[in-house]
């Protein structure tokens, strides 16, 4: 694959320069700075193996663009920018997928949460964008990655990966495997109300975590990321953010114990009802504190799922990096369950 090729199908110039961004599991992404213009975009390659239809999270980016403009939205926009012959997709020589954005400088991401404050402000941005594009009609909003809430799927997918893996993958992960499937039970009440109908169904973001909110003197700026957008119910968004934002480590650590933020879980709680408490019906604030331990709980089961299928959904950077993240999320798991039983 050459590059030159895809730039030039967007900046139209081979005066560039070329930084890659390691921070995503998922697409593989560059800083583009048009040394002719002076201008800086987000290249990214779109995982073909995740998202089956690049065009899919385009149309449903500039969708949810719109309803943002739409609705007086006070953040930023991430903004899609066409190829020289107007499509939002690019093609390699190889048949890869290619977008770029518009890039905003002088932000931060966090890794990790830094204190409540910032965490009632990240989770009050996401209710706010989440408010803003559930307000009038809403678009057509096409699902690009199927199942993707789908928890009955997910841990189907867990038992058959636990069946046809190799017996040194499960002698490693035996401990996490056991904790895994004494709670197998757990997400049968969110099956059971999605099957009924009782939750909403909505637009939601999809992957609302941290490292998605670009950050200007501390203060939200810009939600980014928007390939997940998705019609689901809006506890998943809560439940992620919990996720994301209670864990007082990275996710990637495997020796983490005692990494849930209880205050942290309040002020997240808070924000995320700011904008949203008037939109939400009561089978929706009544299961935000259930919503927020199966989805961590989930969350520990792809990546094990993942793990025993030799790792080839999540990035990794070393053979045991998706069992570290089961570890993780199972710990983290503990500790919110821990706090809301009181002991």
């Amino acid at each position: 694959m050459e590059i030159n090729d895809i730039v030039t199908q967007f900046i139209g110039t081979k005066n560039y320069t070329l930084s890659p961004i390691n921070d995503g599991l998922i697409n593989t992404t560059y800083l583009l700075e048009d040394s002719d213009r002076k201008k800086k975009f987000i290249l990214q390659k779109i995982n073909h193996h995740v998202f089956k239809q690049p065009e899919m999270i385009i149309s449903n980016h500039l969708a949810v663009n719109q309803l943002l403009e739409n609705g007086n939205y006070p953040l930023q926009l991430i903004i899609p920018i066409p190829s020289l012959n107007g499509n939002f997709i690019a093609k390699d020589q190889e048949g890869g997928s290619w977008r770029m954005t518009g890039f905003i400088e002088d932000t931060t991401t966090f890794f990790r949460i830094p204190d409540a404050e910032t965490a009632y402000a990240s989770a009050k941005a996401i209710g706010c964008f989440l408010n803003t594009i559930n307000t009038g009609n809403i678009p057509e909003i096409r699902t690009p990655l199927p199942d993707f809430v789908n928890f009955e799927k997910r841990i189907s997918d867990y038992k058959i990966a636990l069946h046809k893996t190799e017996s040194t993958l499960i002698k490693t992960a035996s401990a996490e495997i056991e904790t895994t499937n004494q709670l197998l039970p757990f997400p049968q009440q969110w099956i059971d109300m999605e099957s009924s109908g009782s939750l909403p169904k909505r637009i939601i973001h999809g992957d609302p975590n941290v490292r998605n909110i670009l950050f200007k003197n501390s203060k939200p700026l810009a939600i980014i990321d928007l390939d997940t957008i998705m019609i689901s119910t809006l506890l998943y968004d809560f439940g992620d953010i919990a996720r994301s934002y209670t864990n007082t480590t990275v996710e990637d650590d495997g020796t983490a114990t005692d990494n849930f933020n209880a205050e942290i879980y309040e002020a997240v709680k808070e924000g995320f009802l700011s904008d949203l408490k008037e939109k939400l019906v009561p089978e929706e604030i009544n299961n935000l504190d259930y919503a927020a331990q199966v989805v961590i709980y989930i969350q520990a089961v792809r990546f094990l799922t993942d793990y025993l299928n030799g790792s080839t959904y999540y990035s990794i950077q070393y053979p045991e990096h998706n069992l570290d993240r089961t570890k993780n999320q199972l710990e983290l798991l503990k500790g919110l369950r821990k706090y809301l039983n009181g002991n």
